[in-house]
């Protein structure tokens, strides 16, 4: 099955919120406390907020699409427009998610793929997201693609301090077996 990545545009921006806050809300309002959650989703996915970060040239996201059906979006960072790292040789992968009833196809991979794809063209040496420590579903995920765990960082939902583990995928091997078959 073939994926379609379409740039966000600023005239998304409503399908980006709407999308944003279902896939967040669907994945982990249950483990969080009500009134933290909610304060988060209203600041973190709101209009304004998603706006700045599609004008920002160092973010990107991307609709994902299986025949013409949406089915998720990722959201990569570079240069100062990422949360953490900020090394120039470094990509991250801030967001990645699927509706849930386009989860367990493997589409979760695919768009793995083309995150290190962009990631290769754009000549870096590693992407590196930050996962919820207590979401073992994703960590195995990303552990079975190639991430390894190389710290942690707090992540804020509302005023509830979290911890998030930070996992790099490096980029090395992925290009020099990409260079052989070129």
């Amino acid at each position: 099955m073939k994926l379609d990545f379409i740039p966000c545009k600023k005239s998304d921006i409503n399908t980006l919120v709407s999308l944003s806050k279902t896939t967040f809300i669907k994945a982990f309002e249950k483990d969080n406390d009500p009134h933290d959650f909610s304060a988060y989703i209203s600041t973190a996915f709101n209009k304004e907020t998603l706006l700045l970060q599609l004008k920002n040239p160092d973010s990107a996201f991307y609709f994902v699409y299986v025949k013409e059906q949406l089915i998720g979006y990722m959201k990569l960072n570079q240069h100062q427009a990422q949360t953490d790292i900020k090394k120039k040789d470094s990509m991250e992968l801030e967001r990645i998610y699927i509706l849930e009833a386009f989860q367990g196809r493997g589409y979760g991979a695919m768009m793995l793929d083309k995150a290190v794809a962009i990631a290769i063209e754009a000549n870096k040496n590693f992407v590196w997201l930050g996962v919820w420590e207590k979401n073992l579903k994703a960590i195995r995920f990303y552990e079975r693609y190639g991430f390894v765990t190389f710290g942690t960082h707090p992540y804020y939902v509302g005023s509830d301090k979290q911890t998030d583990w930070l996992m790099k995928y490096d980029l090395s091997t992925k290009m020099e077996s990409t260079r052989k078959t070129i």
